[in-house]
């Protein structure tokens, strides 16, 4: 059982766990059988691409003796390629009958649409003839899916409306989920270069992906400020002050950014699992905050026309 939890990448989980609570926390409304069937979609679909990303890179060859990461299941025969992924289509069929609970008591055609984009995602991103990880196209994906659309579609799927908190706060986590993607080809440049796997930090080279990272890690913490200043001026689009919140955040994140300027190979483990805690305290302060303006009031910040 020990190996399935490990090949499950539990320290990676809460990139999946904490943008859904977010969206709870800037919903208008709450719903507890929802929130928990937006929580299963969310680890269904995490743990599901975690493990199909184990079948199709262990059989594919890009995991290998050399890889510096934690060792996964295919390649280190921990478990065979079929029951790998048997895991991975158990975790995703978990994911979507749950969804489907909630397109069935909300609006089922945009929330089947998102459904169905999301298990193509999950299943393309190492799968299918021309795995989109290998295109340079995982981060895009990454900040759409961690980001935007599991804050937001959390929000709606709550309240049936998606507040502007969540379009701002989900634009902060998924450039967080990013960095911590952005760390993690960044320690695998090597293997990935060897194994003909193109991830947009092969694409980029070392110096220019240590670049993207640390303008992942600055820009989410900007969104939430941009998103604040707004506020002051059109209260309905902007982000609310109270998650400026998240922005404390930033001190955890000083040690990673330093970390990825220099660090290769193993060395760069702390980056990954230092930007996992940052993008959880990040957004658990988002969450908060956003909670205590509900109990408290809003902050007045206007500026006057």
């Amino acid at each position: 059982m020990s190996r399935w939890l490990a090949g499950a990448r539990p320290r990676t989980l809460g990139a999946g766990v904490v943008p859904v609570l977010v969206g709870a926390a800037a919903a208008d409304g709450f719903v507890p059988w929802r929130f928990l069937a937006a929580l299963v979609v969310a680890l269904g679909l995490q743990v599901g691409v975690n493990y199909a990303n184990d079948y199709f890179d262990g059989t594919r060859g890009v995991d290998s003796a050399e890889r510096l990461g934690p060792p996964r299941l295919v390649a280190s025969g921990a478990a065979s390629p079929s029951a790998v992924l048997t895991a991975a289509l158990a975790s995703i069929g978990v994911a979507a009958v749950a969804g489907l609970a909630l397109a069935l008591v909300t609006e089922p055609l945009p929330i089947l649409g998102l459904g169905a984009l999301a298990l193509l995602a999950t299943l393309l991103y190492s799968g299918g003839p021309k795995p989109y990880a290998g295109l340079g196209l995982g981060e895009l994906m990454v900040f759409l899916s961690f980001g935007i659309f599991a804050t937001c579609g959390t929000a709606y799927v709550l309240s049936g409306t998606v507040p502007s908190d969540a379009w701002w706060s989900g634009a902060a986590l998924g450039l967080l989920a990013v960095a911590i993607l952005v760390a993690n080809n960044l320690r695998d440049v090597p293997t990935d270069a060897a194994a003909g796997k193109r991830t947009l930090a092969v694409r980029l080279g070392e110096a220019r992906t240590r670049l993207l990272y640390r303008t992942c890690v600055a820009g989410a913490f900007a969104t939430i400020a941009v998103g604040t200043i707004v506020h002051a001026r059109w209260p309905r689009l902007g982000l609310s002050p109270w998650a400026l919140l998240g922005l404390v955040a930033w001190i955890p994140a000083i040690r990673p950014m330093e970390i990825v300027g220099s660090a290769r190979g193993r060395d760069l483990v702390p980056a990954l699992t230092g930007t996992a805690a940052v993008h959880a305290s990040c957004g658990l302060l988002i969450a908060l905050g956003l909670v205590l303006e509900r109990a408290m009031g809003p902050i007045d910040v206007g500026i006057g026309a």
